[in-house]
């Protein structure tokens, strides 16, 4: 089987992370967002992946090639020279998804962070006969998002309404497909939208279906969310496979520490907290619903909540970080300095304290 992952373009929500690597290669539960789903692929028997891209695909590639032998899977590239939406790229990367076998092929949003049941997705999609099958999520909030109307018992997708003002239904587009390659005769090389022009259509012709995903979901595509999925997976973890997470006096609820990470005695760590490969935090540090990312250092009794801390980043003595604070890449943060929902662009050294949210350039 193939997948094709859409990555698009500059990752702008998630900046100024992005200004150092593209989006799918930032780090996330340390290891980069895009290895979360290129593994989940792998384990259901995917043996290509393709990745939609119109932003420095090159990057892409060195990286992944690495990954690409350890896990036993192809890894290439389609670039778009103009962006195509969410379907265009289908038909860019056609050539790349047909193969002899006629196997249905998998489409994913690159932000999305969830479990990933592809297993029960091919079952699901292989049980039904229509031509495509999306997965959708339930939210508290459905008049924020596009709303997928459909039959309980069969999972027939009937309608599609955008942001309606009186409930539909509460099931929303998860941004995981698994599609028949019949479905890229529908599709155009043009810029078109999945979504809105080609799943209305699959869905007219009665032959679209839609599988309620188990578990959690997250478009980790921006700060906030970035860091309710981590609390989300985190969480999954624990259910899974709690070996994964840190245990000890030092510890609060769910923690994800790298083994390479040096943690200093006193501190507090804990909960929904990543701390990444070769960090080194200091001793009486208290830490809570961040991430560190690697190569970070956390100096002797800071404290810091609800922010990202970015590569080989450095947070001083006795600072206290909170309030969505982002540090790009290389940000060094002094002594006893505050930064209450700062946003730091890369290679900073802040030297005074960040009283309100603002972008520090």
């Amino acid at each position: 089987m193939k997948a094709l992952i859409l990555v698009g373009g500059f990752g702008t929500r998630l900046r100024p992370l992005t200004l150092s690597v593209p989006k799918p290669l930032v780090d996330f539960g340390n290891k980069p967002m895009i290895l979360h789903q290129i593994e989940a692929l792998k384990e259901v028997g995917v043996t290509e992946v393709v990745l939609a891209i119109n932003y420095q695909p090159e990057v892409m590639l060195t990286f992944l090639k690495d990954f690409e032998s350890k896990l036993g899977i192809k890894i290439t590239c389609s670039q778009e020279t103009e962006p195509l939406g969410t379907a265009g790229p289908l038909a860019l990367a056609r050539d790349k998804l047909i193969d002899s076998s006629g196997e249905p092929f998998f489409v994913l949003n690159s932000d999305v962070i969830s479990e990933y049941p592809f297993a029960e997705l091919v079952k699901f999609h292989k049980s039904h006969g229509g031509e495509a099958t999306i997965m959708v999520t339930k939210v508290d909030e459905p008049s924020k998002y596009g709303v997928v109307v459909m039959e309980e018992e069969t999972g027939k997708v009937d309608r599609f309404v955008e942001k309606p003002k009186v409930f539909v239904g509460n099931k929303i587009n998860a941004g995981i497909y698994l599609l028949n390659p019949s479905v890229l005769d529908r599709i155009e090389l043009k810029p078109t939208s999945i979504e809105k022009e080609v799943f209305p259509k699959i869905a007219a012709d009665r032959k679209l279906f839609g599988m309620v995903l188990p578990g959690f979901w997250m478009d980790i595509g921006q700060p906030k969310d970035y860091i309710t999925g981590l609390r989300l997976y985190l969480d999954s973890l624990r259910k899974k496979s709690s070996s994964k997470l840190a245990a000890g006096p030092q510890i609060v609820g769910n923690v994800l520490v790298h083994e390479s990470a040096v943690i200093g005695e006193g501190c507090l760590i804990g909960p929904d907290v990543a701390i990444g490969p070769g960090c080194v935090v200091e001793s009486g540090v208290r830490l809570s619903r961040c991430t560190v990312m690697r190569g970070a250092r956390i100096k002797k009794h800071s404290c810091i909540s609800s922010s990202i801390i970015g590569w080989h980043s450095t947070v001083g003595q006795w600072a206290r970080v909170e309030n969505m604070t982002i540090l790009g890449e290389d940000v060094h943060v002094g002594d006893e300095i505050y930064s209450n929902g700062g946003v730091v662009l890369p290679h900073k050294e802040i030297k005074s304290s960040i009283l309100k949210p603002e972008i520090v350039m």
